[in-house]
């Protein structure tokens, strides 16, 4: 099921080092300075930097636009924190800030959920 946003994380992580987690709604999370479990250590990133508060610097983004892919990349106030939106979850005449704000509502719902559906360790160990 999560296989197709799997792959695309794969492609759009620049650095094959990077250890990362990826929660169920599109949200990843980079773990540079990876702990030993290091689904942990994204949930507990997820529970202090993913929950959105509007206005304030939880609530901001950034869209990027993907070269290499369809769709898009969501920022955060975190740099480690982002979310993947599909052209499939929108319509074609969306702008950066209809994207923004569902990219912003999905990582909003992975830190309410916290379900970490794959985690990929740079240290040569894959988990489900």
């Amino acid at each position: 099921m999560f296989d197709s946003l799997i792959e695309t994380w794969r492609r759009i992580i620049i650095g094959e080092y990077k250890s990362w987690a990826l929660f169920s709604n599109g949200t990843c999370v980079i773990l540079m300075r990876p702990e030993v479990d290091l689904r942990r250590q994204a949930v507990e990133m997820m529970k202090t930097y993913g929950p959105v508060h509007a206005g304030a610097p939880a609530g901001d983004f950034s869209v990027i636009t993907l070269d290499d892919d369809p769709g898009w990349v969501v920022t955060s106030h975190h740099p480690d924190i982002l979310t993947y939106v599909s052209p499939d979850e929108v319509s074609e005449q969306s702008n950066d800030l209809v994207i923004g704000l569902l990219g912003r509502s999905k990582r909003d719902l992975d830190a309410a959920e916290l379900m970490v559906v794959h985690v990929e360790d740079s240290r040569g160990v894959i988990t489900q």
